[in-house]
């Protein structure tokens, strides 16, 4: 099949079934190819049924001997995609979900607005069993972006397509943090090189679920978190109200702010 402009990288630690529902939301009027990093399961992914079923593109497998961690898996499939040539690196989890032509849809706006690098999407957040929960409209101008990423991650992390050209910039996820919040921290750095949006549409469906990385190591994130906004501090009104916004969710837990934002989401 001809070689899309677009890859996704999507890391995976045994859950193959999480993964096919992942791969079958995919639904485009584009070629969209995928790069599926394993990251040292023991329950590993059908890659020839997988090869049969998709038929929106290509679809590449590589491996880590042991398991490293998502940041360190996602390195890993940044640098085999640049060696591939494409222009432009999306991402998937496990688990979440796009709406038809999601891709399309980013693709088009970023060739109508050429100063745009990254460009991520509205969401529907939902639980475990698909249940909605909640809207994830996160802002979609630069300059509120430029302020509002010290209060919390401004982009969906799966719903991002950037061009594989800033890399030679920014560099990769940050090693530092690859174990919670690389991907804030990798945010941070685009956008203090590169224009970066949001779609203002829901175009994925993110699933909030109770053995997931941000729930299971929360305190980590959130710590990692406060060392990336002091890492890009300055004196200001947004950096101040950033770490004491996070220092505050130190001491609360996952279900209580979770609760908060289904109220306020109403």
């Amino acid at each position: 099949m001809e070689k899309s402009r677009l890859i996704l990288i999507i890391p995976h630690y045994n859950c193959p079934k999480q993964l096919d529902e992942s791969i079958a939301s995919i639904d485009e009027q584009i070629n969209v190819d995928i790069l599926i990093v394993d990251d040292g399961s023991h329950i590993k992914p059908n890659q020839e049924l997988l090869e049969q079923s998709y038929k929106f593109g290509n679809i590449f497998f590589e491996s880590l001997k042991v398991n490293s961690g998502i940041g360190v898996a996602l390195n890993f499939g940044i640098d085999i995609v640049l060696k591939m040539g494409y222009e432009l690196i999306g991402r998937l989890d496990c688990g979440d979900l796009f709406v038809k032509d999601k891709c399309f849809k980013q693709i088009n706006y970023l060739d109508a607005h050429k100063d745009v690098k990254l460009l991520g999407t509205w969401a529907n957040v939902v639980d475990e069993n698909k249940q909605f929960l909640y809207e994830l409209k996160h802002p979609t101008d630069y300059e509120l972006i430029l302020k509002s990423i010290y209060l919390n991650s401004v982009f969906l992390h799966p719903s991002v397509i950037f061009y594989s050209s800033i890399i030679r910039k920014v560099g990769n996820y940050p090693f530092k943090y690859r174990r919670a919040s690389q991907d804030y921290a990798f945010f941070f750095k685009i956008i203090k090189h590169f224009k970066a949006e949001n779609y203002p549409e829901i175009l994925v469906n993110y699933i909030s679920e109770p053995n997931s990385i941000s729930t299971q190591k929360r305190k980590l994130q959130v710590y990692n978190r406060i060392l990336i906004i002091i890492d890009n501090f300055y004196f200001g009104y947004y950096p101040i109200k950033g770490i004491f916004r996070n220092v505050l969710l130190l001491l609360l837990s996952r279900t209580f702010t979770d609760r908060i934002k289904k109220l306020l989401k109403k």
